[in-house]
């Protein structure tokens, strides 16, 4: 168990708790004013060693800062992608760092991470917010893991921000991407975008080797990212390989696009350097205002958007979820369904139609007005 003893100071008695941790050797805790205060933290000490869930009050007096860069690393390619560790390395320097890196772990409390939170939702987006807080309670699981904390302060915060509605979403229609494709230079990209749903990334690390030219296929394995201006190369976001089809139409000009290059050449830009779209600056760019001035009612929109537009006339064409699903992607056809619930709109008004089309109708005695009933089930 433990002892409890009392000794005096200038603010009056005190109680001093004596007890011995898993290790055996002493340790003591002072400054209780009561002695039920004592004995429950005594209990709660005893209670914690039989559990194995005893953790010693030393260990914790270390700063956040000190597990930071093991779980950094632990987040570092390969084991996460180039792009999302960037993301929460930022995250660790601006928003974490600053306020957190110096504190000893066992001094936080739930409280203070909320009231954190809440000051950064009004200074910045909800995305940022959510992942600043999510970097903190990574590392705070480390200390746990290290059996330096019995409880992490930055899980199960209450009161997070909202996710906004985000960026609304550009659906280009046939004529709308025919329009594009002439007015770039690089037309095949275009229609590969729209008609696909590829990712820029997955379409710019297409190789020759990956076309199947027999089946109109593409065999998504490789996704190439720019990161600041160097290009990484690496699986697709899901780390699965899968298979896209392209239309018949578009056949001609993968043909051309494969012509002269080796399996391992890249099937879009000179075959060895990854194509770039350099921003507002760029050929998607350009052809953009080219379009728009043939086209006015074509909206701003990126090479991403086209992703969208692919979703958009495979669902106008009859494509079930399951199919979009497959060709973008997603790791589940509820995704798919979530992210283009708007696309399915008209699919509600064709199954109104059609019930409409087979329901029974009994037609009533003729009276003041005319009604019209189900029959009733037997």
């Amino acid at each position: 168990m433990g002892t409890i003893t009392p000794y005096e100071t200038v603010k009056g008695r005190r109680y001093r708790v004596r007890y011995r941790k898993p290790d055996r050797s002493e340790a003591e805790k002072r400054g209780f004013t009561t002695m039920r205060d004592a004995q429950m933290y005594l209990s709660m000490v005893t209670v914690a060693k039989s559990k194995g869930e005893y953790i010693d009050p030393r260990a914790s007096r270390v700063p956040v800062r000190m597990f930071a860069d093991s779980w950094l690393r632990s987040k570092q390619p390969p084991m996460s992608k180039p792009s999302y560790y960037i993301t929460l390395e930022r995250a660790w320097k601006n928003h974490v760092a600053p306020v957190w890196g110096d504190r000893e772990i066992f001094t936080i409390r739930r409280s203070e991470v909320q009231d954190w939170v809440s000051e950064l939702a009004t200074q910045k987006s909800s995305t940022v917010v959510i992942r600043a807080l999510g970097v903190l309670a990574g590392i705070l699981d480390v200390a746990i893991d290290d059996r330096r904390l019995a409880t992490n302060p930055a899980r199960q915060i209450r009161n997070l921000p909202r996710r906004g509605p985000g960026k609304r979403r550009v659906y280009l229609s046939h004529d709308q991407v025919a329009t594009l494709a002439a007015c770039s230079a690089h037309p095949t990209m275009v229609l590969t975008l729209a008609y696909t749903g590829l990712r820029w990334g997955e379409a710019t690390g297409l190789r020759v080797r990956a076309v199947n030219r027999l089946r109109r296929r593409f065999v998504i394995e490789e996704n190439a990212v720019m990161i600041g201006y160097e290009i990484h190369v690496g699986t697709p976001k899901t780390h699965k390989t899968r298979s896209v089809p392209y239309p018949d139409r578009l056949a001609p000009m993968i043909e051309q696009a494969c012509a002269g290059k080796g399996p391992e050449g890249l099937l879009f830009g000179d075959g060895e350097h990854h194509m770039r779209n350099s921003g507002s600056q760029g050929w998607f760019a350009n052809a953009l205002k080219r379009a728009q001035a043939i086209d006015p009612s074509i909206p701003r929109l990126t090479p991403h958007d086209l992703r969208h537009t692919a979703a958009s006339l495979a669902i106008s064409s009859g494509a079930n979820v399951k199919a979009v699903q497959r060709m973008l992607g997603h790791a589940s056809a509820a995704m798919t369904l979530d992210t283009y619930a708007d696309l399915f709109d008209d699919d509600l008004d064709a199954v109104a139609e059609r019930l409409n089309s087979q329901m029974p109708l009994v037609a009533l005695p003729a009276g003041p007005q005319t009604r019209y009933v189900l029959p009733r089930r037997r």
